[in-house]
């Protein structure tokens, strides 16, 4: 960390401290009112970083004005291309510690998501997470305390939560249409190619890679483990279950209606490839909801494929990417084939019903609600965002732990399972460690 970054962590550090003693938020001012501009620092410009910054440039009365990323080459090549004149940093903490700066969007990799977003609370600021907002289930629940604790907007980066056009098929399903809905299946079936392998080797110039690992374990630079590939090793991603998945995985737990399931089993692998990837490639979930009777309970199933695979219900085409969520119901079944679309299909045949496709804008609705500061008003708050990620780790840790597993939702722990409960958390490398309390 360079001298400057660490005093600016230092001057950060007991500003919190002394906010939380005297109960206000870290940075002390009020939200912009109506006709002031709120102004935007995106930590993490590579991918989806660079949908903040267009996302939040399009909003009206908004003006992305700092940027942050570890990666020289790409943090400049972001505020040369779409953030001309925004602030640079290198350092997360040191962004933070901008007063002027009220929102910030998190479009880091998993593994910072949680931590960013608690910091960033912290200091006073509205957040913008990326999906899934946790890389575990317990850094989640800390970062929805830390939203409440410190009064702040969350906004969970599942968007497809503002689509016009799936928010009124969630209202018919609720409403009916199809009857009694007992199951949800989410597909994300993604023709990924093998990652091959990588040596370990030197960080590239311009890379400070200690600050890109933060809260996981030290471990030498390896490209495979570096930009995207890290979706796919433990330490730092979740596997597309909590990459692509968890879009699909809120949308089905969204329209069954539930919240935490009491039984979770999986099972899959890592298929056809001998690579660097550590996460599964292909894997099938279930999620178990209980009901007042038996014929009332629910189930939700996922499914993740890397390669081949046919449509179901008119999702995607044979051999390209077949990503969606259907919803059986006693009268029909409910398809959410896109980003921005619902289609009802009626009866035993099948006949076509309702449909709608139409998108929505996200970051519009996070930054009416910064604006109003009413959570209530957010499509995605982040105690959904922080369900849906969890539902995305319980498949994983079913997976990992190789037994079907229970889950209490009141503690959001396993019961007496150790090998479960050891899942839930990490441990983190100082200074990057979430805390106990926020």
């Amino acid at each position: 960390m360079s001298d400057m970054n660490r005093r600016a962590f230092l001057r950060r550090s007991t500003r919190i401290t002394a906010a939380a003693a005297i109960g206000v938020t870290a940075s002390g001012k009020a939200r912009a009112d109506v006709n002031d501009t709120i102004r935007v620092g995106v930590i993490g410009v590579r991918g989806r970083g660079s949908s903040h910054i267009s996302g939040f440039n399009n909003v009206k009365g908004v003006e992305v004005v700092a940027l942050c990323d570890v990666d020289e080459s790409i943090l400049n090549d972001r505020s040369k291309k779409l953030a001309e004149g925004a602030a640079k940093y290198s350092d997360l903490r040191a962004l933070l510690d901008d007063k002027s700066i009220d929102v910030v969007g998190i479009a880091t990799p998993n593994h910072w998501h949680s931590l960013a977003g608690i910091w960033a609370c912290q200091a006073g600021k509205d957040v913008y997470v990326e999906k899934p907002c946790s890389h575990n289930i317990w850094e989640g629940r800390k970062l929805v305390d830390a939203a409440r604790k410190y009064n702040r907007i969350v906004q969970h980066g599942t968007q497809i939560r503002s689509s016009e056009a799936v928010r009124e098929g969630m209202q018919l399903l609720h409403d009916g249409v199809i009857g009694d809905v007992y199951l949800a299946k989410g597909t994300c079936y993604k023709r990924r190619n093998t990652i091959g392998r990588t040596p370990d080797e030197a960080a590239p110039k311009g890379v400070d890679y200690d600050l890109w690992l933060g809260p996981a374990p030290k471990r030498s630079f390896s490209r495979n483990r570096f930009h995207y590939k890290w979706h796919w090793h433990w330490a730092y991603g979740n596997g597309d279950v909590g990459n692509q998945g968890v879009h699909q995985m809120d949308l089905a737990r969204w329209g069954l209606g539930v919240k935490f399931p009491s039984k979770i089993q999986a099972m899959g692998g890592h298929f056809l490839f001998d690579d660097d990837q550590e996460t599964p490639n292909t894997l099938l979930t279930s999620f178990e909801y209980p009901g007042e009777t038996e014929a009332k309970k629910k189930m939700l199933v996922f499914e993740v494929r890397h390669w081949t695979s046919a449509p179901e219900f008119g999702q995607g085409q044979a051999g390209g990417n077949i990503v969606g969520v259907y919803f059986l119901g006693s009268d029909g079944v409910l398809v959410i084939p896109s980003y921005g679309s619902y289609q009802v299909y009626l009866g035993s045949k099948l006949e076509p019903g309702p449909g709608r496709q139409s998108g929505g804008d996200h970051f519009a609705n996070f930054i009416d609600a910064v604006r109003k500061h009413d959570h209530t008003i957010l499509n995605a708050d982040i105690e959904e965002g922080h369900v849906s990620s969890a539902l995305c780790h319980l498949g994983n840790i079913a997976y990992r732990t190789g037994k079907t597993i229970e889950f209490d939702s009141k503690n959001e722990s396993f019961n007496g399972d150790r090998d479960a409960n050891v899942l839930l958390s990490r441990d983190y490398r100082s200074p990057f460690t979430v805390p106990s309390v926020v």
